[in-house]
């Protein structure tokens, strides 16, 4: 009697075990093979244009880019889960397993690429200055000396300028893009800096459609790359898809239909692997 009860308790154990490991097989794939049902990508939440999580989903460039890798990895949309990547947070998360890759206006450098790995680069952006759409005082960056130049709290693009460009240049610090461009249309500052992908964006929004314009200064390179564990195999297979996104036509379409309604002017997509200093 003794033996069939142990044997009952057994069996019910064997059973929760393995019910629990074939729940746990199934819920994720990180090998970005289609096998699993979710693949994990970060992207920023905050960025009107590039990455922006809304009331109504996730919406920009890079959330395009990100869908299109992730149907050619074997993906629907649904089986997606995004999370928030933070520029700070982004090499420890890939370090740590938390996504599968990373689509977050990331630019390629040495520091980085210590890291971790990138595929791309899929976007040549430069860092340049929204000004005021009626302000014709700014040509250069040479004009910007003794304007009002705002960056956010922490960023080193504004100080870029003032030590390279223009040493007379007043520099604000506000404590998000958001804030600049509030002041930027009541002409509390003259001038927002940061890369011209990102201002674009911001522009694009339909409540500052038409009040700025892209000074095209192209004051640096910056080589936006799809971030992805050190070692992963899920590099080849993403460059791979790229390089079928910029073939079929649907890169462009996604740099018009996010970046275009701010006089964007793209540079032709980059060849992968081909990094601009």
């Amino acid at each position: 009697m003794k033996l069939r009860k142990v044997t009952a308790a057994s069996a019910v154990v064997l059973a929760l075990a393995v019910t629990a490991t074939a729940c746990g097989s199934d819920k994720k794939d990180s090998g970005g093979s289609g096998d699993g049902k979710t693949i994990t990508v970060g992207i920023k939440f905050d960025q009107p244009g590039i990455g922006q999580k809304t009331p109504q989903g996730y919406s920009g460039f890079d959330v395009d880019v990100a869908k299109y890798i992730a149907k050619e990895l074997g993906y629907n949309e649904d089986q997606i889960e995004w999370k928030e990547s933070k520029s700070a947070d982004r090499e420890t998360m890939l370090e740590r397993g938390d996504v599968d890759f990373i689509a977050a206006s990331y630019s390629i450098n040495d520091k980085r690429l210590a890291k971790v790995d990138f595929a791309g680069p899929y976007l040549l952006a430069h860092q340049d200055v929204l000004v005021r759409s009626d302000d014709d005082s700014i040509k250069s960056p040479a004009d910007l000396n003794s304007k009002k130049l705002c960056s956010v709290t922490g960023s080193t693009s504004a100080q870029n300028v003032k030590d390279k460009l223009a040493p007379k240049a007043q520099l604000q610090e506000y404590p998000t893009y958001s804030a600049c461009l509030t002041g930027l249309e009541n002409k509390a500052i003259d001038a927002l800096t940061t890369d011209d992908s990102i201002l674009a964006g911001y522009a694009a929004q339909e409540a500052f459609k038409g009040k700025f314009k892209l000074g095209g200064f192209k004051m640096t390179n910056e080589n936006y790359g799809i971030g992805v564990k050190k070692g992963s195999d899920l590099k080849a297979k993403i460059n791979t898809a790229l390089e079928k996104m910029v073939a079929d036509n649907s890169w462009q379409k996604a740099v018009d239909a996010n970046l275009g309604p701010a006089g964007y002017k793209n540079e032709p997509a980059p060849k992968i692997g081909d990094i601009k200093s």
